[in-house]
């Protein structure tokens, strides 16, 4: 006698609902609101193995062979908001960021030493290089100052929640930010500051280039070219970032 394919209550229901959503869109009215939009309309993966299959008496079967990206939980933990040195971080609309930017980790494709960090400003990627030929890739924004310098450095220090002090070019530019200069003291910490949760700054040679990567409340200019600022990061990615790089970690922006 043959074996029935077996049929999950959930894809069941997947499969029917897709008829009546259909008939819904077809109509151009909803009164669902925009974030339960894109959850119900977040794109599926499938695995076609599992799908029509003819199955076996007795054979253990998963019990849906769709369903919402499993890495979806854990990057909703990545970005949620968190509490940090006093002040509460946001969390992060991360689907509607480009997922090739989210914090993840990938093979090495440099070779440099493990703990060197290399800022890909043509595709918009900071590298930390690990070990075992493997990497931490996060996505970056970058400002008219981030694509100013390249080469070899070493973070010189690094500094949690930082003041900012906008170069005298950019007072001269926009004197409205004069007083946040450095006879001024800079701007305070804080959720508003351009600097984000966290600095680390760049030297060559024994100089300070400038160049900074730092942290951003400006989520939504990761994978971006903006206006000014240096290498931004997403605020939860330069907090993580900033725990795994060492005092005078090497540098290369290429």
């Amino acid at each position: 006698m043959s074996s029935l394919p077996v049929l999950s209550r959930r894809q069941f229901l997947r499969t029917s609902g897709l008829a009546i959503a259909s008939a819904g869109l077809a109509g151009c009215t909803s009164s669902m609101n925009t974030d339960r939009f894109r959850q119900e309309t977040m794109p599926v993966y499938r695995n076609p193995a599992l799908e029509n299959r003819w199955v076996e008496p007795g054979e253990v079967v998963p019990e849906d062979p769709v369903g919402l990206p499993p890495q979806d939980a854990h990057y909703a933990d990545v970005y949620a908001a968190k509490e940090d040195g006093g002040f509460l971080v946001p969390a992060v609309p991360y689907r509607q960021i480009d997922p090739r930017f989210y914090r993840q980790e990938v093979a090495d494709p440099f070779g440099e030493a493990p703990g060197t960090i290399v800022v890909d400003t043509a595709d918009r990627y900071l590298y930390l290089i690990g070990s075992g030929g493997r990497a931490t890739r996060y996505g970056v924004g970058l400002g008219r100052e981030g694509f100013a310098w390249s080469g070899r450095g070493v973070i010189q220090w690094k500094q949690k929640w930082p003041r900012w002090t906008p170069p005298d070019t950019m007072i001269a530019r926009q004197p409205v930010l004069a007083k946040y200069s450095a006879s001024n003291g800079g701007m305070p910490p804080g959720l508003d500051n351009p600097l984000g949760s966290r600095a680390l700054y760049i030297f060559q040679n024994g100089q300070d280039t400038l160049y900074r990567v730092h942290g951003t409340p400006e989520w939504q200019s990761i994978g971006k070219a903006v206006s000014s600022g240096c290498v931004r990061m997403i605020n939860q990615d330069v907090i993580d970032l900033y725990d795994r790089v060492r005092g005078k970690a090497p540098i290369l922006v290429i």
